[in-house]
């Protein structure tokens, strides 16, 4: 009998949060799926693709069809809630990207043969990968430190829970101030003509 251990910070996090946003994002789910299957598009509503989780098992992440609101990300909630994925942690990548190489162990049955399995136990292998992460939220910055793959392996070795709440604080952010930018920037023309008036203008005229 597997003797039953203490769930982590993390998963505690993973569990009870990511339960409330299913919640929450279930009738918008629903709706989307409804508008995706009176489409029929091809391969069905959902993609299917193989990613490389946890110690280096194998899973499929299904996805809505679509990047309307945001929906193909929040149809992975249910992996979240299952154990797949965390709210926080690496790029899932599929078995056939090169850094997957270093990744994948002797567990991940179903595996290519070409990919080697590593002597000793690579950082991906430590944690689950994320439904976002440090590498998605810091893309847009243009830094040349920036690279995905750093970005990730920093998670790895100095994650915590409060840093999980801060990425996901920059997630729900970055995408709310960019569509309230967009209003206002689009409304700004109308505001004042002050960049418009002539050298030496002054009220009294």
């Amino acid at each position: 009998m597997r003797q039953w251990q203490r769930p982590s910070a993390k998963r505690v996090l993973d569990l009870t949060l990511g339960s409330i946003l299913l919640a929450l994002a279930a009738p918008l789910l629903a709706a989307g799926t409804l508008a995706l299957a009176v489409r029929r598009p091809p391969g069905g509503v959902l993609t299917r693709s193989p990613r490389i989780g946890l110690d280096g098992h194998l899973f499929v992440l299904r996805s809505l069809r679509t990047r309307r609101l945001r929906l193909d990300l929040l149809s992975r909630l249910p992996h979240v809630v299952r154990g797949d994925l965390s709210l926080v942690g690496p790029v899932p990548l599929t078995p056939d990207d090169d850094r997957a190489a270093e990744a994948v162990g002797p567990s991940a049955a179903g595996t290519p043969a070409s990919i080697p399995a590593p002597v000793a136990r690579h950082w991906r292998q430590e944690l689950k990968p994320g439904l976002t992460g440090l590498a998605q939220v810091r893309s847009r910055s243009g830094m040349p430190w920036d690279e995905p793959a750093l970005l990730d392996q920093h998670y790895a070795e100095h994650h915590w829970v409060g840093l999980d709440l801060a990425i996901l604080a920059r997630a729900v952010h970055a995408p709310l101030y960019r569509a309230v930018h967009g209003v206002t920037r689009r409304g700004k023309a109308h505001l004042s003509d002050t960049n418009h008036r002539r050298c030496g203008y002054s009220a009294a005229e």
